[in-house]
């Protein structure tokens, strides 16, 4: 299915590299629009964590759990799903996540119907399982439709609409479940998760029917614009994939910007209920309708920036951004941290795409399967939230202390170690 980029012949004139081609362009917006859909479906997890304290009695690190729950099933399927998506193509990935994401929401209906946190994490988790194979899926898929020259703006813009899921998902959380807090409201989480396992399911058959062009190697190792010598790999033996170093950098670099991002969404609603006084309600409309709009924006942004800024150098200064908001936010002084916790995911808002895209840069035949491996990064949002949920127990504002080792850790990599090696 994939094809290798050719190197332009000597003398060829190096033309402008598009954004994308047309046949590509149905794929384009179709794939694109699977960005939107975990957007949605991980920010929904953050209400739930909420909505779980009200209803179901637990702690604020026991409701950690359901990140531990969704991005658990990352750390577990990566490989899986980027075995299958070689063997099987991008399409029928697809539509194996697609599946995944259903199954997982049709579960909460018995889930609610037992009023078991427990349950809840199982469906929790197979919902996580579709997501994960999703991402495995969707970033390289993404990349290959277009020049390697233009990926990095190909995954910001489609990641932008993961953004626009990010809005929704609290909206609709917001509305359907912190409305109330009484147990009874689980039928509301039943009814949701129908919908949303039906809307899928559509999706999923209407994918079927798309035929999908033959695409390119995206990430296929460049070459300069001369030819290349017969015995080359005889003289420099290809590397295998963990002799790249900019590759596991993105692995440790998702890792922690996942970690940072999942425990920053997960008490968010209740900083602006502790620090500012929001009803849980209100705090999760300004958790969809600020917060995440500022993230969505932000990759608008910095998808235009990165025609006149290196993407390495962006994401190295968006790091220092974010430690210094991480720094005001748990200073607690009112509307100066909460406007800088709003500010936060404005700067996160391009780490995702840009960490991937610079991971996969020049690895050929390995990048479907780097691909599964920067997905398993994501584990970390599994491992923070509960860590987090121990410091906000007692001060939630302190618990944005410890986002600030991960933008350091990320600031590393877009500073020096993002450099591809050959």
């Amino acid at each position: 299915m994939l094809q290798p980029v050719t190197a332009p012949r000597s003398g060829q004139i190096a033309q402008q590299a598009k954004f994308t081609e047309r046949k590509y362009l149905t794929t384009f917006i179709f794939v694109t629009s699977l960005f939107l859909l975990w957007g949605l479906a991980i920010t929904m997890g953050d209400v739930l964590n909420k909505h779980f304290q009200n209803v179901l009695a637990v702690s604020k690190s026991e409701s950690g759990l359901v990140q531990f729950s969704i991005f658990g099933a990352y750390f577990l399927m990566g490989i899986p799903a980027g075995l299958f998506m070689k063997r099987f193509g991008y399409k029928k990935g697809v539509l194996l996540g697609l599946f995944l994401y259903a199954i997982g929401a049709f579960l909460f209906v018995p889930a609610a119907g037992a009023q078991s946190f427990g349950f809840f994490r199982i469906a929790l988790f197979i919902l996580g399982c579709g997501l994960a194979t999703l991402e495995a899926v969707a970033h390289p898929f993404i990349a290959s439709l277009g020049d390697q020259r233009t990926s990095d703006q190909r995954l910001n813009f489609a990641q932008a609409f993961n953004g626009l899921g990010a809005v929704i998902g609290p909206v609709i959380g917001g509305y359907f479940l912190l409305r109330t807090g009484s147990a009874g409201e689980l039928d509301s989480v039943k009814i949701l998760y129908a919908i949303i396992g039906s809307v899928i399911t559509l999706l999923a058959i209407a994918f079927s029917f798309v035929k999908v062009p033959p695409v390119n190697d995206a990430h296929a190792i460049s070459t300069d614009t001369f030819e290349v010598p017969m015995d080359a790999e005889v003289l420099h033996p290809p590397k295998k994939l963990f002799q790249h170093r900019h590759f596991v950098w993105a692995v440790v670099a998702q890792f922690f910007n996942v970690a940072a991002q999942a425990g920053t969404w997960a008490f968010f609603i209740n900083y602006g209920e502790e620090k500012m006084g929001l009803s849980a309600e209100t705090a999760a409309y300004y958790f969809g309708l600020i917060f995440m709009v500022s993230m969505m924006v932000g990759r608008f942004v910095g998808t235009f920036l990165m025609r006149f800024i290196a993407p390495n150098k962006l994401l190295a200064s968006y790091a220092l951004a974010n430690i210094l908001m991480c720094v005001i936010i748990a200073q607690s002084w009112g509307m100066v941290s909460f406007v800088a916790l709003l500010m936060l995911n404005f700067f996160f808002s391009i780490m995702f795409p840009t960490i991937f895209s610079l991971g996969l840069k020049d690895l050929g035949k390995h990048t479907q399967q780097a691909s599964s491996f920067i997905v398993m990064g994501v584990v970390g949002g599994a491992v923070f939230p509960p860590i987090m949920g121990l410091v906000a127990n007692k001060d939630v504002g302190a618990a944005y202390y410890l986002p600030i080792i991960c933008y350091f850790i990320i600031f590393l990599f877009g500073a020096k170690f993002y450099k591809v090696r050959k």
